[in-house]
């Protein structure tokens, strides 16, 4: 009888483990103080080229933040597939939304964590949670207060664009900022 126990447990045991290697998810949850920003000019964002031979800073220095006052300024920030990587198409997007947040103390804003219907519930919260708390971070390097922003994630609940298709998942791969 003690054996036939023993055996139970150790079965019950591998089965949790399989368990729980098979829930596993392939993001990376752990928090991180680095915003993880993509260079497609070679150059490391904000590192040794910056400013120099690889992205100059006048491309950045052209956003104005007089248009951002009302909700011209764009608000949603695309993601590759499986990844939460702000794109350096969207710096400029980040930074006029963070002079709008930092010129009104008093406004807060919602930053939505979206994902394509691709993978389970989950794994789709967790991937859009890690979207929206990449840009919050984004903004909040910037100057933004953090009881101004709010990261919430709906997943894959709450698609853009209907359809099963790239260009419907490149849609729905997005983080929107949105007015409290």
């Amino acid at each position: 009888m003690i054996q036939k126990t023993k055996t139970l447990a150790l079965c019950a045991a591998a089965a949790a483990v399989l368990l729980m290697a098979g829930c596993a998810s392939k993001v990376p949850l752990q928090d991180s103080k680095d915003v993880p920003v993509e260079s497609r000019t070679g150059a490391a964002p904000g590192g040794a080229g910056a400013g120099g031979a690889g992205t100059p800073q006048s491309q950045v220095a052209t956003v104005n933040a007089g248009s951002t006052a009302g909700t011209s300024a764009p608000r949603i920030v695309y993601f590759d597939f499986d990844s939460y990587t702000i794109k350096d198409e969207f710096r400029g997007l980040i930074e006029a939304n963070a002079k709008t947040l930092t010129a009104a103390r008093s406004k807060r804003m919602t930053i939505e964590g979206h994902t394509d219907e691709r993978g389970g519930r989950e794994y789709n919260l967790a991937l859009g949670q890690k979207r929206a708390e990449t840009v919050a971070r984004a903004l909040t390097l910037l100057g933004v207060q953090d009881n101004q922003i709010e990261a919430v994630s709906f997943g894959k609940e709450r698609p853009a664009v209907q359809g099963s298709d790239e260009a419907a998942w490149a849609k729905n791969r997005r983080a929107e900022i949105k007015d409290k």
